[in-house]
């Protein structure tokens, strides 16, 4: 970071995706109120969050990160986080035993509340409105009133991103996490129709706790058992709320954003002289930035000075998107760029964005086999090109929605409108999430021999 950065520098710059406030003094009262707020996180979480991060850069650990496309404040609920949580802690216990590494869990959560949209209005039955944003910025009503950005609703943002961040430090260190009750979940799954191929893996896990139990392993004596550490993250997309929750860490003297512990640059506003550039760069968080098939490797080198000058190890994920059958005519030359240019950088997969399709009952859907044809050639290309496949990034809930098709429960065109309840894009279930985990379980297994012949089978 250079000295002469400032937390407003970003006004300065081309903005994209952002509302327009119609009441400025409005917008500056609310942003006055959030900045002499508490932060949402601290600046310990976050340098922690960033050594783990330098191990996934290294191949020493794996990034698994989940959860809302767009959190929302009418479906808010304590049993809505507890679910996303519950999901993530089964799908991080099964990536851990397939690559013998921990998983650091970043979730998608209390933050998560901005989305970019392709379009700056949509029209219904002839009437033109402005696009739904998220809740933060509007409502998805679709009335003149309803969509017009409203900066009191940052305030409702903060409050119930506070809200879920004490939820998730209860369930992270109050024994909900356990691991003998987490792998409880876990075969309950493997043991519904369809899930038998799992059951091997379920069960060689349930073999290792044995053992561990067995050898005098247990709560007591290692804590970590029924404890863990989770992170949270968001799209840095509203940067007036970003400006206003920064802070100073008293430790370091660095602006921290207080956010969130890892805050994202989407494929949309990743311009390198744009505005979400100039803010993400002064600040000492883990700093993800979404690539899809329209970034130039002359771009992404930019990026990489303006976002990590001094190539900190855990600073930097490269998050890759570019839908199932166009990974090898993207990935490999962006690797290539990073290697050239000496970076450290974390490798991670979001093979949502990239596999959003129409259904032909109307519905805006993701078919599972996509989802998982897009991260078997994340690993492929990173196999080819000898680099480490550090993470998978997607958008799911613990809930049993019907959004995404396919999986062991073979959800279809005509299940999708039983129970779609996303506010913006659609989402993996409990289910489809588990069974991914154990899918991708396999890419790193066959990840873990590649790299070392002598490694044992998983």
């Amino acid at each position: 970071m250079t000295t002469s950065w400032t937390k407003s520098d970003w006004r300065s710059k081309p903005r994209v995706q952002m509302p327009e406030y119609p009441e400025p003094d409005a917008l500056r009262s609310v942003e006055d109120r959030l900045a002499k707020l508490p932060p949402l996180v601290f600046a310990g979480e976050v340098r922690d969050l960033k050594r783990q991060l330098g191990k996934v850069a290294q191949g020493d650990a794996f990034l698994l990160q989940g959860g809302d496309c767009a959190e929302s404040f009418s479906e808010f609920g304590p049993d809505m986080v507890r679910d996303t949580f519950k999901v993530m802690l089964q799908m991080a216990m099964v990536l851990t035993y397939a690559a013998k590494v921990p998983v650091v869990k970043v979730g998608r959560m209390a933050g998560q509340f901005a989305k970019p949209r392709s379009a700056p209005t949509e029209s219904k039955d002839g009437v033109e409105l402005p696009s739904y944003r998220g809740d933060i910025i509007n409502d998805i009503d679709f009335t003149s009133d309803a969509r017009t950005p409203d900066p009191e609703r940052m305030l409702t943002a903060y409050t119930q991103s506070a809200s879920s961040l004490n939820l998730v430090r209860a369930f992270s260190q109050g024994g909900f996490a356990d691991m003998e009750k987490v792998h409880a979940w876990t075969l309950g799954f493997t043991e519904g129709e369809g899930a038998a191929r799992y059951r091997d893996l379920a069960t060689r896990i349930s073999d290792s706790l044995d053992f561990m139990r067995a050898a005098g392993v247990t709560r007591e004596s290692a804590p970590t058992l029924h404890s863990v550490d989770f992170y949270t993250s968001h799209e840095a997309l509203l940067l007036e709320y970003e400006e206003a929750l920064c802070r100073i860490d008293s430790t370091t003297g660095l602006p921290v954003a207080g956010s969130g512990h890892m805050i994202w640059i989407g494929d949309r506003t990743r311009q390198p002289d744009g505005a979400h550039v100039a803010f993400a760069r002064g600040v000492q968080n883990p700093i993800g930035l979404k690539c899809g098939p329209s970034l130039e490797a002359d771009d992404l080198k930019r990026l990489l000075d303006a976002l990590n000058p001094e190539n900190e190890a855990g600073r930097l994920t490269l998050i890759a998107r570019f839908g199932a059958g166009t990974v090898s005519d993207n990935l490999p030359r962006l690797i290539r760029a990073v290697q050239e240019h000496g970076a450290s950088v974390v490798w991670s997969c979001d093979p949502m964005h990239g596999n959003t399709i129409k259904s032909a009952s109307g519905y805006k859907t993701r078919p599972f086999d996509a989802v998982l044809r897009e991260v078997r050639e994340f690993f492929e290309v990173h196999r080819a090109e000898g680099t480490h496949p550090g993470g998978v990034h997607f958008e799911m809930t613990g809930q049993d929605v019907t959004e995404c098709t396919g999986g062991v429960r073979a959800v279809t065109d005509d299940d999708l409108s039983s129970r779609y309840h996303t506010a913006c894009d659609p989402r993996l279930n409990a289910s489809q999430s588990l069974e991914l985990a154990f899918l991708v379980a396999e890419e790193l297994a066959a990840a873990r021999r590649s790299a070392s012949p002598n490694a044992a089978a998983l």
